[in-house]
């Protein structure tokens, strides 16, 4: 229902009017009626009404200047003029007074109800538009941050004119008044276990990065040093300063950065790093800063976690490259093959050391880490090495690599995956040793009796080179073959004396021996005795 006043200053006009209309059917409610134009302002004043149906001829305030007070005081009020006066200077004047429609008395009342219908649409029309504009604008606030979020993300990672980059500061209420510019990007320490890793838990992660943010804003506000905002795992920190001077920003910023991390540090419990990228001076190119803020932080990778990073400080003006050359690779190798740990850590030390020394980009960095490990791979492949016992199913290597904090604890990763191989290797040696040497030992037993036999004819059987059979042999038995082979063949002679009534040269040749007298030699130089001495015994 719309709130409606009815002013006349004829009681009967008044009291036809109210008579003949069924307000409520047609959508108003008659709150109040006035003689003329002074009282009907202060209705209006306590009532607030939609629709002002007036006439024009009263006393005391007629009803052209009643339009004018109410539109002055309540300008979204119809009016409705009723006058008997049909002439163009009222019309004209009641047109300039922005009245929404008039009747002409004496009042039809279905010429009335016409007018009031149509009133009641204009009035239908606008509150729905208020409402739809109501309802704009709260989209909107609500809308607001993710919008500015945006609009933050498409400034570090575009390029921006400045005439634009102002517009949307000015609609989105972002301070970044200044002469120079710098972006900072935060990670968030995570320690890796490379032993024993376990998935992150995704609430926890979301909920560090939250805490760290809503520091990073107190203080930020505090020092009124920039804006921060979250983007890609990381918090992004824009800082817009309005001094010239290069080291006194920078200080500024350094001293505003530690105070952030060492807050973190002692209030979240954990810690972070933070890439500082390059004091820039146009706004527009503060996506510039912000790769080198992403480069800076790339370094600890090298320089550690928990400290603050300026890329102007470590990025080398002239690039110097890190060779992991041939010396390098084929010292890793043999560590691997055939050293021992302590010399596998020491081998990838000395790598590492080369690598921390060195004055070179990050990229650089990276293919140096990369080629250390193909060699680790390479070199398990090459010795048939199970790589899922090595790293577990569904490994991905490079992926892995990237998941380490810093140089030391890749160093460890290298150094456990290395070790981890030559025990493999070294476990996969002993099983074909052993195995070797039960092979020959059964070998031997089946065929000692065989005087032509000799550790060539015995390699040829194994397809192995008889020295590195020997050395495999001698290792395990801790006797040579030939001696291994004289003690089987002594040994089966002693029991053909025991038990049977051959002769010594029958022995002989049942044992391997061809010649009689040097079987005598050997079993006599092997017991102390001669063969028919100890039959005799």
């Amino acid at each position: 229902m719309y709130k409606l006043i009815l002013v006349d200053d004829e009681e009967e006009v008044r009291r036809g009017i109210i008579q003949k209309i069924k307000w409520q059917e047609y959508g108003f409610e008659l709150v109040a009626e006035a003689e003329n134009g002074r009282e009907a302002l202060e209705m209006a004043e306590k009532f607030t009404p939609d629709v002002v149906v007036t006439d024009i001829k009263m006393p005391f305030m007629d009803g052209l200047q009643l339009s004018e007070e109410l539109r002055k005081r309540f300008p979204a009020i119809k009016i409705i003029i009723l006058t008997g006066f049909d002439k163009f200077e009222y019309a004209q004047k009641a047109v300039n007074l922005n009245i929404a429609l008039y009747a002409l008395k004496p009042v039809c009342s279905k010429e009335f109800i016409e007018v009031l219908l149509r009133v009641k649409s204009q009035i239908d029309e606008e509150m729905l538009k208020k409402k739809d504009m109501e309802a704009l604008k709260e989209h909107y606030v609500k809308s607001l941050p993710i919008l500015k979020e945006k609009f933050l993300i498409y400034l570090i990672t575009s390029k921006a004119s400045k005439e634009e980059i102002e517009e949307k500061c000015k609609n989105y209420n972002i301070n970044l008044n200044g002469n120079r510019f710098a972006v900072a990007a935060m990670n968030i320490d995570n320690k890796v276990e490379y032993k024993d890793k376990k998935n992150d838990n995704g609430n926890e992660v979301d909920l560090n990065k939250f805490a760290t943010l809503n520091i990073v804003e107190e203080i930020l506000s505090k020092n009124n040093r920039g804006i921060a905002f979250i983007h890609n795992e990381l918090i992004v920190l824009i800082s817009p300063h309005l001094e010239e001077e290069r080291g006194f920003i920078f200080n500024t910023l350094q001293s505003t950065l530690e105070e952030i991390r060492h807050n973190i540090e002692k209030y979240l419990k954990f810690t972070i790093t933070i890439g500082l990228g390059t004091i820039i001076c146009d706004v527009s190119h503060i996506s510039d800063s912000y790769k080198n803020a992403i480069l800076a932080l790339d370094y600890r990778f090298i320089m550690g976690n928990n400290r603050t990073i300026w890329i102007e400080d470590i990025e080398p003006s002239s690039s110097k490259k890190i060779v992991f050359d041939e010396i390098m690779e084929h010292d890793l190798r043999s560590s691997i093959k055939v050293g021992t740990e302590i010399e596998i850590i020491k081998t990838i030390d000395g790598l590492f050391y080369e690598l921390i020394n060195a004055k070179a980009t990050f990229k650089h960095f990276q293919i140096y880490l990369l080629e250390i490990l193909t060699t680790i791979i390479k070199t398990a492949e090459s010795l048939d090495v199970d790589l899922t016992y090595i790293f577990g199913e569904n490994y991905n290597l490079f992926v892995e690599l990237y998941e380490f904090n810093d140089l030391n604890e890749v160093n460890n990763w290298f150094q456990y995956i290395s070790i981890k191989i030559r025990n493999y290797i070294t476990k996969d040696r002993q099983d074909n040793c052993t195995l070797l040497v039960e092979k020959t030992k059964a070998y031997i037993n089946k065929y000692y009796s065989d005087s032509s036999i000799t550790i060539n004819s015995l390699c040829n059987y194994l397809y192995i080179s008889p020295t590195y059979f020997s050395f495999i042999f001698k290792k395990e038995t801790k006797m040579t073959f030939i001696n291994y082979l004289t003690q089987i063949r002594l040994d089966a002679s002693k029991e053909l004396i025991k038990t049977s009534k051959l002769k010594s040269f029958e022995i002989a040749y049942k044992v391997g021996y061809s010649e009689a007298n040097y079987f005598s030699y050997c079993f006599k130089k092997h017991f102390g005795i001669s063969p028919s001495e100890y039959r005799n015994n």
